[in-house]
């Protein structure tokens, strides 16, 4: 008896092992991103926008007043938040590279990372936009959804909401009136522009909607209380002077994290907080030890604590050649143009044919209509220096570069910024070729440099030499057609059905797209 009894407890210790084994208390990681977007969100008090599932999430975690990305486009930025690294340090930097090559220095996307520490990894949208290899979702991640982990094992999901990437819907459920908006001046505050603007918020909130769902569903599923939630935009908002560029438009973004137990609801930090810390801050939740030391640092860390500046950098976009970095404090900003010999409005195919404040900034500024802030990115050069006194111009419209009251901050922010370039992420800075000033004519020989690359697309290789530097892009003529092609979409009723008109001349694969839209 006393055998079987002795026999009955090791079985029972054995299985008490194996499942507390099983039960990996290590917390879930979600990771939500939503595209194109700055802190434009009702908790960041942005006018007119209701987004109460957001809205929710900041109040039960902490929002980030002052976060940013290391650059303000989809594939250099998401390479970077793959990884916990500046995306020039790891050679992902050219946005929509045609010659992806394997991460350097032993680096490793982060997902594996999280496997090989024993979490599932799932992606549970379909973009991984990566300017590295591997790239490929099946190759990045496991799964497609955390519900096909085994029992008992932690989860790394991320998810991406592509809604507020253009083109918008509008929201039926909630319209917003143009006089509830605000603009920020560097817009001319016209009728049209309002509304392009207004529809941007409407569609936001339809992706809250989205966030709302997910988040119910990992409440009804018990896994809330274990589950650290990040909620972030990949860059900054899809207009003008935003996406592309490394204004505050470009590359502040939201940042809100919950972690019941962990993080005091309601809180908020004015700490300078990048996208790649994040990283940083996973692995460290998991307790995994990174196996090459990230740029990111943990948002609980002292390095965070008292950072301050954050870096970025833009080259190319697209076949648009241009080189832009940026230093910020909390209360300046200097962004460093490369290439000043380029406009900042060069041509660029995807925001021709997607930006409609575009057609109409362009026409007001032609007829000589627009203020001096709202005409400066209507330049043919850029200044090499940019500097803003963030705390007296927080919309960045008045350069002080040249004002001797600035020089010491500008010797300061020029030095941070060369030793970052150079200790940090090696930069390669801008070869002659890249900057392509001998390879084509003097001006447009077309109405349009949209029309010219079009006839042209065999004559150069665009992938290396890029799109020319000609602007205007269209003249006013031109320019007015495309005014009046836009004005239908965007002056749509919220339960009005227009698709987005061809402003640049489409693919097959744009035609094809609309066509199967029509049936």
């Amino acid at each position: 008896m006393h055998y079987k009894f002795s026999k009955l407890i090791v079985i029972a210790c054995l299985f008490a092992f194996v499942t507390a084994k099983a039960q990996d208390k290590r917390p879930n990681i979600l990771w939500i991103t939503i595209e194109d977007w700055s802190p434009d969100l009702s908790c960041y008090g942005t006018k007119g926008i209701s987004t109460p599932n957001v809205d929710k999430l900041a109040s039960e975690g902490i929002l980030y007043k002052k976060a940013f990305t290391t650059s303000p486009v989809c594939s250099t930025s998401r390479s970077a938040m793959m990884t916990g690294f500046y995306q020039n340090y790891i050679g992902a930097n050219q946005h929509r590279e045609h010659n992806k090559q394997p991460l350097p220095y032993g680096i490793k996307p982060i997902p594996h990372i999280m496997k090989e520490a024993g979490y599932f990894t799932a992606l549970m949208s379909w973009k991984t936009d990566c300017n590295f290899i591997p790239n490929k979702r099946n190759e990045l991640f496991e799964g497609e959804d955390w519900k096909e982990r085994k029992p008992g094992q932690p989860f790394f999901a991320r998810i991406t909401f592509g809604g507020t990437h253009r083109s918008w819907n509008r929201d039926p459920q909630n319209p917003i009136a143009t006089s509830d908006i605000e603009l920020p001046p560097y817009y001319a505050d016209t009728e049209f522009n309002r509304r392009d603007w207004a529809n941007g918020l409407e569609q936001m909130q339809l992706v809250d909607r989205e966030i709302g769902a997910l988040l119910k569903r990992l409440e009804d599923e018990g896994l809330a209380e274990n589950t650290i939630v990040f909620f972030i935009g990949d860059h900054g908002r899809c207009h003008i002077r935003g996406k592309q560029f490394l204004y505050d438009g470009g590359i502040q973004i939201p940042m809100i994290m919950r972690w019941p137990g962990k993080v005091k609801p309601n809180a908020v930090s004015d700490n300078m907080v990048m996208s790649i810390d994040i990283c940083a801050t996973i692995l460290e939740a998991a307790g995994v030890k990174e196996p090459v030391a990230l740029h990111g640092k943990s948002l609980f860390s002292n390095a965070v604590k008292n950072r301050k500046y954050v870096f970025a950098a833009r080259d190319k976009m697209d076949e648009t050649h241009d080189a832009m970095r940026a230093i910020r404090s909390k209360d300046y900003k200097l962004i460093l143009n490369l290439m000043p010999e380029r406009p900042y409005l060069q041509y660029n195919k995807y925001k021709e044919g997607a930006y409609p404040m575009l057609a109409e900034m362009n026409i007001l500024n032609m007829k000589g209509k627009l203020t001096p802030a709202q005409a400066a990115l209507f330049a043919s050069t850029k200044p090499e220096i940019e500097l803003f006194d963030l705390q007296k111009d927080p919309f960045e419209i008045n350069n002080v570069a040249d004002n001797p009251k600035y020089a010491s901050v500008k010797k300061e922010l020029l030095a941070e910024l060369e030793n970052w370039r150079t200790n940090v992420i090696k930069d390669k800075g801008v070869t002659n070729e890249f900057r392509g000033a001998t390879v084509f004519p003097e001006e447009c020989p077309n109405t349009t440099v949209d029309e010219w690359v079009k006839t042209n697309a065999e004559n150069y290789d665009f992938n290396v030499v890029g799109w020319p530097k000609w602007f205007p892009t269209r003249d006013l003529e031109a320019w007015e057609v495309a005014r009046k092609k836009w004005e239908p979409y965007v002056m749509r009723k919220a339960d009005e059905k227009v698709l987005r008109p061809f402003i640049t001349i489409p693919s097959e694969k744009e035609l094809r797209k609309r066509a199967s839209k029509k049936h």
